[in-house]
């Protein structure tokens, strides 16, 4: 058995052992979510909108106007 440092278990918590459902909608969203937070060229997109006062919609909105 390893022994965990305490300076480690305050960096990083300690590990429990125990599971979590949720539903495959919420995954894919996190899952759509981690891809767009991931994706360098399009946060600096986002940012610089940001910095414009671009008009912000959620994506229900985009779909209508789009009519999707």
């Amino acid at each position: 058995m390893v022994e965990i440092s305490s300076a480690a278990k305050d960096m990083y918590g300690t590990d429990k052992t125990g599971w979590i459902t949720i539903s495959t909608d919420e995954y894919e969203s996190m899952v759509r979510t981690i891809d767009v937070l991931s994706d360098k060229d399009l946060m600096e997109q986002i940012e610089d909108g940001k910095k414009d006062n671009a008009k912000i919609m959620n994506f229900e909105e985009l779909a209508r106007e789009l009519g999707m």
